[in-house]
């Protein structure tokens, strides 16, 4: 009869309490598939985590190509904010780090936007109902309009930057993507990338 290999005992000392570290931190954590699961909603919500990314004027790819009908049902292209700095944001009514960020955002428009400064904003409203994206878009206070995404193939011209809600993007003046937020943002990091954008010659 052949013997199994065993563990060393020094080893598996060592792996139990691990294990028990692991498994207590995906249940403690209530953006985590489990704890979603448990609570019978939203399940398979992935959150970002607030990751800050910069790119380089050099490393920039070419203008972002993104075309849409807003919630309101007006048409909009990021042709037009040409000139300006975009910041678009990826959000959905079942995302909760969205409604936590949702008071940042506005926030940040109020104070980009009440300067004069040439900047624009435009929500996504990703894989959302639109009478739920327009109710809760309300609800937040969110002054900006956002373009209707029922089936989530506006993030396809975002040239692989954003994959779920929350994220948030700075383009440039050529529409170029200079930033992104993946997960919440606040108001210091999100006015703070848009200054130093606008800041470019």
């Amino acid at each position: 009869m052949s013997r199994g290999r065993r563990m060393p005992r020094a080893a598996a000392l060592l792996v139990a309490p691990l294990l028990l570290v692991a498994l207590s931190g995906c249940s403690d954590d209530p953006n985590s598939i489990a704890a979603q699961a448990k609570s019978g909603n939203r399940q398979g919500y992935i959150s970002g985590d607030g990751n800050i990314e910069t790119i380089a004027v050099g490393d920039r790819k070419k203008p972002v190509a993104l075309t849409g009908t807003t919630l309101d049902a007006k048409e909009w292209s990021s042709q037009e904010a040409v000139g300006k700095v975009a910041v678009l944001n990826l959000w959905a009514s079942w995302c909760p780090p969205c409604e936590t960020e949702a008071p940042d955002l506005k926030k940040a428009a109020e104070t980009l936007t009440a300067g004069d400064k040439p900047v624009v904003f435009m929500g996504i409203n990703y894989r959302d109902n639109p009478d739920s994206g327009r109710a809760t878009a309300a609800r937040w206070g969110i002054p900006f309009p956002s373009l209707d995404d029922p089936s989530g193939r506006t993030i396809l011209s975002l040239q692989g930057k954003v994959t779920s809600p929350p994220t948030t993007l700075v383009l440039d003046r050529q529409g170029r993507i200079a930033a992104r937020v993946s997960g919440a943002v606040t108001t210091s990091t999100l006015t703070g990338l848009v200054d130093d954008v606008l800041a470019e010659q």
